[in-house]
């Protein structure tokens, strides 16, 4: 779509839908448990299985590895140093975690270290301020894909987005997306930074632009996940897209709210202490 006002009138009939069945759409099952999102019974016996699903030791049992596959274990700190590159990866092994989430530089050292292991290498890309030009995001992309990199977090446009230019913002992600060249792309939105119809307008582009998630946040620019927008971007995104919580999420507690809210994946530097029952600093 060229047209930037079929563009926008796009985006503006998603927002209406949206808040019309905001209150009416039911949204899929808890993994693993009975009834819906909406069930409070059913995020309290979820939430019990997590807990009694750690050993008295602290380790976490067999049955916990459908929580650690959902979790992209984070070491995104300007200062990172190899040896913290090295920690994350041999953490995200024993725990079994979906991936190990990194800025680009470190992906050949990932991609060594997870080498026969089901955890993947995924990075960052436009990472964290998104206002790089598209041209550059996508050339980190292709680069990424040929360093190993098995998914995409990139940052959108949030100054295009929040100026109502939606054709910059699609053009920007249809670019990453094609330049992961099949792989999956998440697309952070940096909610604190948004309102409620720019993120409507965000996860609407999203969509039709290729991307595989929508993310909440980079964990840079204040704020971080919660449970509302969760529930809003799956609202908008439907159930063909994943819905990533990132940003705040340290604790089983928290992962079971924003899993209950809509989200299929979570971003978080404290996994272990979700996994096993603990409250984590989460310093990306």
């Amino acid at each position: 779509m060229s047209d930037p006002k079929e563009l926008d009138a796009l985006v503006e009939a998603i927002a209406a839908r949206v808040r019309e069945r905001m209150q009416q759409e039911t949204v899929p099952p808890l993994p693993g448990v009975r009834g819906t999102w909406n069930d409070q019974s059913s995020l309290k016996r979820w939430t019990q299985n997590v807990v009694s699903r750690v050993g008295s030791d602290g380790t976490v049992g067999k049955e916990s590895e459908g929580l650690a596959r959902m979790i992209d274990h984070t070491m995104l700190k300007p200062d990172a140093t190899r040896a913290d590159i090295e920690r994350v990866c041999r953490e995200a092994v024993e725990y079994g975690f979906a991936s190990v989430c990194i800025n680009t530089t470190w992906l050949p050292l990932a991609v060594q270290m997870l080498r026969g292991s089901r955890t993947m290498a995924i990075c960052v890309v436009g990472f964290p301020l998104g206002a790089a030009v598209t041209t550059a995001k996508a050339a980190e992309t292709r680069e990424a894909i040929r360093l190993g990199a098995e998914e995409i977090d990139m940052v959108v446009n949030i100054g295009a987005l929040k100026s109502g230019d939606h054709d910059l913002v699609l053009n920007d992600i249809r670019a990453v997306v094609k330049a992961a060249q099949g792989r999956p792309v998440k697309v952070i939105l940096e909610t604190k930074m948004l309102s409620r119809e720019e993120k409507i307008a965000a996860c609407a582009l999203s969509k039709a632009a290729g991307a595989a998630f929508v993310k909440t946040s980079t964990g840079f620019g204040g704020g971080g996940a919660t449970a509302e927008d969760i529930a809003l971007m799956r609202q908008v995104v439907g159930p063909d897209l994943g819905v990533k919580a990132s940003g705040g999420v340290r604790s089983a507690e928290d992962a079971a709210s924003m899993i209950k809210a809509g989200a299929t994946r979570l971003g978080a530097s404290a996994s272990i202490a979700i996994v096993t029952g603990g409250q984590g600093k989460g310093a990306y």
